[in-house]
């Protein structure tokens, strides 16, 4: 019974969230727990840059774009050469910033809105792509 209650914690993916907004930090958290992930949140890049090389790690991340603790579109580009799979999550109406993140390595970014109506499904659906 123990190596299939492994095996099915061993499916479950770690989805890392950079944000220093502590709001924003728990509902993306909630959503991807809700998704069926289990979260991690940090406020630095390089906490960022050490949880996804952490032993078994299966790097899924969510960048929030408008902190003011650190660069949103440096952190995706790191993580991304770094083999991460990235989301952001942004102001709506920043067409600039959106596309410096996709061009950065993110594979959506997604409007602020959008993750606080449907975080879940939004979030399960990325996670199952």
């Amino acid at each position: 019974m123990s190596d299939v209650v492994d095996e099915i914690r061993a499916e479950v993916a770690t989805v890392v969230i950079l944000a220093d907004d502590l709001i924003w930090s728990t509902r993306l958290a909630d959503a991807a727990r809700a998704a069926g992930a289990e979260p991690k949140r940090v406020r630095r890049l390089v906490d960022l840059e050490a949880a996804i090389v952490a032993p078994g790690s299966k790097p899924f991340v969510v960048v929030d774009l408008t902190a003011r603790a650190y660069d949103g579109v440096a952190a995706i580009r790191s993580v991304a050469a770094a083999g991460a799979r990235v989301l952001a999550v942004g102001q709506h109406d920043d067409i600039e910033l959106r596309k410096a993140a996709l061009e950065a390595g993110a594979e959506r970014v997604y409007a602020y809105r959008k993750l606080f109506e449907d975080g879940p499904g939004t979030l399960r659906g990325w996670l199952t792509r």
